[in-house]
């Protein structure tokens, strides 16, 4: 008879004993089976005792938490989060030099069991540790500790931030700002550095006033990928936090200080790998960089304007050399003749008023000043374009003005200019750090593109937006191959003209046809069974092998992983904490916990997820929500994941659901159901190729009048 579900086998340590085997009641409270536990062992005063975790991360066991507790678990009866706390409080203030070391490192090592942490600083620790700091009587290694215990308790987000002094934040700077620091107070300065900017507009101010860009571009040039990341970090958070009215002087110190070219070889360029933090806040610098052209993008141009229409006049000047008429030559309508018809071979849509076309927010002002930038920097591609499109017939000539109109505002469309970057995005494009005018330079390049492309085509202007769908599918494709500089842009690009696109377009449509003939669709019933049982089959083999999972917390930087793989009988799931990212796959027994499969009720996924459902920053992230997936096993136990991405996703909630017997639903199945289906298809009707299969059987011809001609075996 199986045990109840309330009842949970475990191993219990004290120093100096044996290990004590006993049975959890889970429906007693905690301070009755402490208390039974201390009993045991002839201990005193069970009030001072707790129950803690007796694995690496040494978490407390509280009421919140014991339904965590699983079958096999080794747990360590030690000293009450309330009394260590205190210890400790009193230990890191010891006059001995080498007793506070030790108790620093035992604060940051503890600091992070929100337990722990909630009792410290109701002892008023945080401001202890602060004071510690302001001193400044501590260095190297005392102090490296002291910021670690700080930046562990402030991640539990129990104390504000609007609460440090202008003393503290000036130390922190104080250490950033030096030449010489030792890398791991230097690494915690910058992390308390960003925290204080992007969780108080206040603080940012105060930052913002003790830490310039110049003080921080020496850290770049080392050679510490998390120094060079963390610095990034706070650039990003003072980018992303100064008024708008300060984005545009901030970027312009950040030019003058050559940012772009330092991060470019010190960092992009370095012989080192960049890790995914790193890709990520690159991501985000990128992003804040292309949104300082939002404003542009969504202003627009004020017919009135004699500045804004001198712009347009300089195009027309640069295009067709035209030296500047005196007001008085020739009568005004001869003059507006003139102007209306060099503005229809400069290709605007409003021939009479160019300066209309720019009333459409997005791209607004932008695409005039990509144009402008265009006309005076490639000055002669600029001319080429304008004069062999005015040379051709009106219905095949390429409209420089609306084609730059449009193709602007697809490349913010593309580049997301406006929108805030992704919490968990790394899509960084190295080539737009080889140059500080990148976007107006990534136009130039595509205006060319797209002239390129109009002949290839042949198109009249009614295939317009033909043309730019296909312009589109070639940038698009260009860039997911991630090219290094603009010049290697230009050289994908020169690969991918129309003709190859195509035969890209057709290749994938071959791949993807689904043929309409009742045999064909009777032929891919009967298969499609048999396809479904092998991507099932896949499913559970990449359960077998497992899959290394983040611990889910709201740090935004986690170091922590649990692992899970499903048992090759497929009958039970093993998991287990990891102390990093293991190289390759984990074995069965390093994994301690175990979940039946026979025990799983149900996987439920997204907003439905439970770790979901909790207060956090999770909760508000869409990519995480889109990776979130829970295991229902009793009555309200839950087994909780976040997939490290997309396809893993789909692996698991696929597997999950094939162990349970239902449907799987992803879009990853689809997708291999469509390509194993078509690849069986193919394989099957190779006989047939260039055959017309008819659409209905061939009739059944009339019985002979006599069967003369059988020939009788006998």
């Amino acid at each position: 008879m199986p045990p109840p579900s309330d009842i949970v086998k475990v191993a219990i340590e004290w120093p100096g004993a044996f290990p004590k085997l006993m049975e959890i009641d889970q429906k007693k409270p905690l301070s009755a089976i402490i208390k039974e536990v201390c009993e045991g062992w002839s201990l005193g005063n069970h009030e001072n005792f707790a129950l803690q975790n007796a694995d690496s991360t040494n978490f407390y066991i509280t009421e919140k938490n014991r339904n965590d507790i699983k079958n096999g678990s080794i747990l360590r009866l030690t000293t009450s989060p309330s009394q260590t706390a205190a210890q400790l409080h009193e230990r890191i203030q010891s006059s001995s030099m080498d007793a506070k070391l030790e108790a620093l490192k035992d604060l940051a090592n503890s600091s992070r069991d929100v337990t722990f942490a909630q009792e410290f600083i109701n002892l008023d620790g945080i401001s202890l540790l602060t004071q510690m700091v302001e001193s400044g009587t501590d260095f190297g290694d005392l102090l490296s500790f002291t910021l670690t215990a700080f930046v562990e308790l402030m991640d539990h987000g129990i104390v504000s931030w609007d609460t440090f002094s202008v003393a503290f934040i000036k130390k922190i700077a104080g250490y950033v700002n030096k030449s010489a620091m030792d890398t791991a107070v230097l690494q915690r300065s910058l992390a308390i550095l960003e925290s204080m900017v992007l969780n108080s507009q206040d603080l940012y101010q105060k930052v913002a006033q003790e830490i310039t860009i110049g003080q921080l571009i020496p850290h770049l040039q080392g050679t510490d990928q998390d120094i060079q990341t963390y610095t990034i970090a706070v650039i990003n958070a003072l980018f992303l936090k100064a008024p708008e009215d300060k984005r545009q002087e901030m970027a312009h110190i950040l030019a003058q200080k050559q940012l772009r070219s330092i991060i470019l070889s010190n960092v992009i360029r370095s012989p080192k790998p960049i890790n995914d933090e790193m890709a990520h806040q690159l991501y985000v610098l990128q992003v804040l960089t292309f949104n300082l052209l939002e404003d542009r993008m969504m202003t627009k141009m004020d017919p009135q304007d004699q500045a804004q229409r001198d712009i347009i006049f300089e195009l027309r000047r640069i295009a067709f050399d035209v030296e500047c008429e005196p007001n008085n030559s020739g009568s005004i309508e001869k003059r507006k003749s003139m102007y209306t018809r060099d503005y229809k071979k400069l290709g605007f849509i409003n021939h009479v008023n160019p300066a209309m076309d720019f009333t459409q927010i997005p791209p607004g002002m932008l695409a005039l000043d990509n144009m402008l930038y265009f006309a005076r920097h490639h000055q002669d591609a600029y001319i080429r374009i304008v004069l062999e499109n005015s040379s051709r017939e009106d219905k095949h000539e390429c409209p420089f003005g609306r084609s730059s109109i449009e193709l602007t505002k697809m490349l913010c469309e593309t580049l997301k200019v406006g929108e805030l970057p992704s919490e968990n995005c790394h899509d960084f494009h190295p080539m737009f750090f080889t140059h500080d005018r990148s976007f107006e330079e990534f136009f130039c390049i595509c205006i060319q593109l797209l002239n390129k492309t109009w002949k290839e085509m042949r198109a009249t202007s009614e295939d317009f937006n033909k043309v730019m769908q296909v312009v589109r599918d070639q940038i698009m494709r260009a860039l997911t191959q991630k090219p290094n500089s603009l010049d290697q842009l230009k050289s994908r690009l020169q690969n991918l003209s129309y003709t190859e696109i195509l035969k890209i377009r057709q290749s994938e449509r071959m791949n993807q046809e689904d043929f309409q003939s009742r045999p064909i669709l009777e032929l891919r019933e009967k298969i499609q069974p048999e396809i479904m049982e092998l991507i099932k089959q896949q499913r559970l083999n990449r359960l077998c092998d497992g899959t290394c999972f983040r611990k889910i917390s709201s740090r935004r930087r986690q170091d922590k992983f649990w692992y899970c793989r499903l048992s090759p009988n497929h009958k039970v799931l093993h998991y287990g904490d990891l102390e990093e990212s293991p190289l390759g796959e984990v074995s069965h027994d390093l994994l301690q916990e175990k979940l039946p499969v026979a025990d799983i009720k149900a996987v439920v996924t997204g907003k439905d997820c439970p770790h979901m459902k909790e207060k956090g920053a999770l909760k508000q992230n869409k990519e995480v929500l889109e990776l979130a997936f829970s295991v229902l096993y009793e009555s309200d136990e839950y087994l909780n994941f976040i997939a490290p991405d997309k396809h893993e996703y789909c692996v698991w909630t696929d597997g999950l659901n094939a162990l349970l017997g239902k449907e799987m639903t992803s879009d990853f199945t689809k997708s291999d159901m469509d390509t194993l289906l078509s690849m069986e298809m193919k394989l099957r009707l190779l006989d047939l190729e260039n055959i017309q299969i008819p659409e209905a059987p061939p009739p059944i011809p009339k019985e002979p009048s006599n069967y003369d001609f059988v020939y009788d075996c006998n």
